[in-house]
């Protein structure tokens, strides 16, 4: 059962690499070269609207699968992968609004705050602060607390 859990874990991380080594490619997202030239004199490239929004949905949905089989195959507790689960996609629900509203307003509110605000969106960070809470919590139900 170990290893299953272990091939869990690394499906999970492949996965996430594999989104972000594919993303030119498996995604439509003409910010990409936007923000990767780290200029913000640059031109705001134009997109279409449908195509950006189910871009970010479905790269949204990968990393959520992969992130949770990271969890699952961490804790082996279906509770906590729902859980982790949820906090992304109320992480993502903040976030993703802010970001269109940034692309609509092309980026007056700031670049570096559209910048940070679209790592939230196409990036799974927020698994950097559930594994170590959840890590945490079970040491805690170890210890009896």
């Amino acid at each position: 059962m170990k290893m299953l859990n272990w091939c869990l874990v690394i499906i999970g991380i492949c996965g996430l690499f594999g989104v972000r080594i594919l993303e030119d490619t498996l995604f439509y997202d003409p910010f990409l070269g936007y923000f990767h030239e780290a200029n913000k004199n640059i031109m705001f490239p134009s997109f279409e609207w449908g195509k950006l929004i189910s871009g970010y949905l479905f790269r949204f949905a990968l990393n959520l699968v992969f992130s949770c089989l990271i969890i699952q195959g961490l804790f082996r507790n279906r509770q906590w992968t729902v859980q982790g689960a949820v906090m992304m996609l109320i992480v993502f629900g903040i976030a993703f609004p802010i970001y269109l509203y940034c692309i609509s307003d092309h980026f007056e509110i700031g670049y570096l705050f559209s910048f940070y605000m679209r790592r939230f969106v196409i990036q799974p960070l927020i698994i950097l602060l559930i594994v170590p809470m959840f890590y945490y919590r079970k040491q805690m139900m170890k210890q009896g607390r």
